[in-house]
């Protein structure tokens, strides 16, 4: 399995098998890839995931494989050769073209020309040595079969079987998908109206192998609507003459029986089997690169900068219902909560302001968070104009999936007695102090980064999604001692139960003070600490390692260090000249080689550092509040909300994001957005064209 795997993917064999072995032993991506990098030869997160699916998906094919041949055994027709060709089979379609003909099936038109006896007749006309296949078919006429015509056509409908069952006509007919497949839509009758955001595609045609994910996925959406028929095929033509050349050997009577056989199988057999093939085998294709888009905004916003523990205030802005204040110290605990009026109807503008300066004072605020949703500009205008007695910092916060949280379990849990606009508020707040903290507890695909995410596979969508909240704690690194039930959940190792008992042990012990008290919890068994440990932060530890990366295995490694130079860890941690001198040569051992000891080192020379960054402040242009206030021409600050295959989206301060299409993204060619952009950046953009009938906005970054 081993050798197969590293094969495919490029990889040493030794690697991949030592990969395999810590996976089939308990091991997490996070883990392998961080503190197992002298076995992996240092791979990274992505190709442990890949050999730990790539594992997967062999191994069900395997048992695929064993229930095939048992199958074809019990059936007493299991050749040599066949069994060769089976074990030899590299893919799940080629296994299945080899399992066809054995395959139990429903009764077919030739199953049924069969049971009149027309096999012979067709082992004749197949022969293509026949001249008078009319004369040779009246003698196969029965009570079943009338004329010779019925007689034909059942001989016919044996070889195109034979014909679709071939394993070399299937892959070849998969060859001719692969080059010249063409994406055909059409409208349905009557649904234009209806299907007036599909317009582009009303009669549309593209080559499947180059038709991007997200075209593909709209087209699938409005086909799954009824508003489009969609077909995918080559040429017919072009498979007639692949097919035909395999089988039609010359001019005879009986051949050209053989053509009309090949046509009828080609059309009423083999291309509806392939194109459902192609169809599901685009929709995995489409659905993976929708999916590797999601992934990696999401990824981008749980690693978004944190302000860090600073005393927040957040508002939740509103017109009608007024604006919700929250206010939250350094841990993120609910301090106060009201609501001020400073907007239509009610126009409590003064008197807003003034409630905003008190309470700034009364609770030490040190920055304060505003909604970015309806009524935040204007709110954004009040906050600037209110004279604090400190110099305020204020952040516009993207509240995608606040409402969702607010109204969850998640949300009732924290905040039984608060309603749903105070749980909103909070949020913002949290979100502002640690993205990742907060947004853990909102189901990713209500976070607002997604393209396409509900037609897609929800199984994966949730695998994939799932692995990249992990891999983001992980790479962050928690703090023991404040991180949430639903944050500690995704540390490698621990799990909802896991996470539960720490969260339990610690309200009823107090702070942990070191990593070897978290052994305490209950049910945490070696192999939790083992995978855990060194993602677990304890800020003013004893051990002063029990806030880095370095994990506890590694501890001795790090005081022999210190011990070598006459220190302490703490002076090692301290002293730039001194790590300097050491030389990790003298520490290579059998289990630890220098990839650890690196680690090691950097780690000691920045102990706690978030990989993260700081938060900074932005402001949108003055005057721009709705889209009406947009103008050609333009050129104005905005966020970056969403990146997908085709560009990106921006804010620039109006309900609705602008696009920038990737040929506006830079003066050069653009294969990747990901590559100029990364969401919650700050950019310039020029407004190229402003659409208020369907509330568009065009952007580009290249004018500015």
């Amino acid at each position: 399995m081993h050798n197969r795997i590293a094969k495919r993917l490029n990889l040493r064999p030794k690697n991949v098998a030592n990969t395999i072995t810590l996976l089939n032993d308990g091991a997490t991506v996070p883990f392998i890839s961080r503190y197992r990098k002298e076995l992996t030869g240092s791979m990274d997160e992505v190709q442990i995931g890949d050999i730990r699916d790539l594992l997967q998906k062999l191994t069900e094919m395997d048992k695929r494989r064993e229930t095939i041949l048992n199958t074809i055994e019990e059936q007493g027709k299991l050749s040599p050769e066949l069994r060769r060709q089976i074990e030899q089979a590299d893919s799940l379609n080629e296994l299945e073209d080899l399992y066809l003909p054995y395959k139990p099936k429903r009764k077919t038109r030739a199953t049924k020309a069969r049971e009149r006896g027309l096999e012979p007749l067709a082992d004749i006309i197949f022969d293509q040595r026949e001249r008078d296949v009319e004369l040779r078919a009246e003698a196969f006429l029965t009570d079943e079969v009338t004329t010779i015509e019925d007689a034909l056509q059942g001989a016919r409908d044996i070889i195109a079987e034979r014909v679709s069952e071939d394993a070399e006509v299937r892959n070849r007919t998969r060859r001719l998908f692969e080059r010249d497949a063409t994406v055909k839509t059409k409208l349905v009758k009557g649904k234009e109206e209806e299907g007036a955001k599909y317009r582009d595609y009303f009669k549309f045609e593209e080559s499947l192998h180059k038709c991007p994910s997200h075209r593909l996925l709209a087209i699938r959406r409005a086909e799954d609507e009824g508003i489009l028929r969609v077909g995918i095929a080559p040429e017919e033509e072009r498979a007639f003459a692949g097919l035909t050349g395999m089988f039609v050997e010359n001019n005879s009577a009986a051949a050209a029986q053989v053509e009309i056989a090949v046509k009828d199988a080609y059309k009423r057999l083999i291309q509806p089997s392939i194109e459902t093939e192609f169809r599901n085998l685009s929709k995995e294709k489409a659905d993976e690169e929708a999916i590797r888009v999601f992934a990696e905004n999401l990824r981008q916003l749980l690693l978004a900068s944190p302000l860090g523990q600073k005393r927040v205030m957040a508002i939740d802005p509103g017109f009608r219902t007024g604006c919700k204040v929250v206010c939250l110290d350094e841990q993120g605990t609910l301090l106060h909560h009201t609501a001020i009026f400073p907007h239509p109807p009610q126009r409590h503008y003064l008197q807003a302001m003034s409630d905003l300066m008190e309470l700034a004072a009364k609770y030490e605020i040190e920055a304060i968070a505003i909604g970015n949703g309806t009524a935040g500009r204007e709110t954004e205008q009040l906050v600037n104009e209110a004279q604090f007695d400190n110099d305020m910092q204020v952040f516009m916060v993207n509240e995608n999936g606040a409402s969702v949280y607010s109204a969850s379990a998640v949300a009732r849990e924290e905040f039984p007695d608060k309603d749903v606009t105070v749980r909103g508020a909070v949020s913002i707040g949290r979100r502002l102090m640690d993205p990742l903290a907060e947004l853990v507890k909102i189901d990713a695909k209500s976070i607002g980064v997604g393209q396409y995410q509900h037609d897609v596979d929800q199984n994966l969508l949730k695998k994939k999604l799932d692995e990249v909240v992990e891999s983001s704690v992980n790479r962050v690194g928690v703090n023991l001692n404040t991180a949430s039930k639903h944050l500690l959940t995704y540390v490698s190792g621990l799990g909802p139960k896991l996470a539960q008992n720490v969260v339990d042990f610690r309200t009823e012990n107090g702070a942990f003070t070191s990593r070897v008290q978290i052994k305490k919890v209950p049910r945490m068994g070696a192999k939790a600490f083992e995978q855990s440990a060194g993602f677990l932060r304890i800020r003013d530890a004893k051990n002063p390692l029990d806030n880095t990366a370095v994990h506890p295995e590694s501890y001795p490694i790090v005081k022999q260090m210190a011990k070598d130079l006459n220190c302490s860890v703490q002076d090692l941690i301290e002293d730039k000249e001194a790590r300097q001198q050491i030389d990790i040569q003298r520490y290579v051992t059998s289990t630890v080689g220098l990839p650890t000891l690196k680690d090691i080192l950097k780690e000691l020379e920045k102990p706690g550092l978030d990989p993260r960054g700081e938060a900074q402040t932005f402001s949108f242009a003055e005057g721009i509040k709705k889209i009406e206030d947009v103008e050609i021409g333009m050129i104005v600050p905005g966020i970056v909300t969403n990146i997908t295959n085709f560009g990106c989206f921006v804010d620039i301060g109006v309900k609705q994001d602008g696009m920038v299409h990737i040929s506006q993204l830079a003066n050069k060619f653009v294969k990747d957005p990901n590559d100029i952009v990364k969401l919650n950046q700050h950019v310039e953009v020029k407004v190229m064209d402003v659409d208020l009938e369907r509330s568009r906005i065009t952007l580009s970054m290249k004018e500015v």
